[in-house]
């Protein structure tokens, strides 16, 4: 994908040039530049990153109890994480007693 360096808009390709769809400026091709991009479908996917407990370590916790089978506690670290998509938040808990993890959207 390649961005207009005038207006920012995303360009598409007409022979050996890249066109904008907005403004009509050009640019040559790069073929080694395109090669070095990668499309969706040769990415990988690692799995979910790795999320810091934000609250973990500091005294703000809030009432909710675990439900871990075994736990009884009704207190938990909390972190607020946007859903992917950006429509709204999820809730990330850690159980401060047995540290158990769960999320609630």
């Amino acid at each position: 994908m390649q961005f207009c360096v005038e207006c920012g808009s995303m360009m598409h390709t007409a022979g050996d040039t890249w066109v904008c769809r907005s403004c009509a400026n050009e640019e040559p091709r790069d073929s080694q530049a395109e090669t070095a991009m990668a499309t969706r479908d040769v990415q990988r996917d690692d799995g979910a990153p790795a999320v810091a407990d934000a609250t973990q370590g500091t005294t703000e916790t809030m009432q909710e109890p675990c439900p871990a089978d075994d736990c009884d506690s009704d207190r938990a670290y909390y972190e607020m994480m946007p859903k992917p998509g950006g429509s709204y938040e999820v809730r990330l808990f850690t159980c401060v007693e047995c540290g158990h993890k769960w999320r609630e959207s």
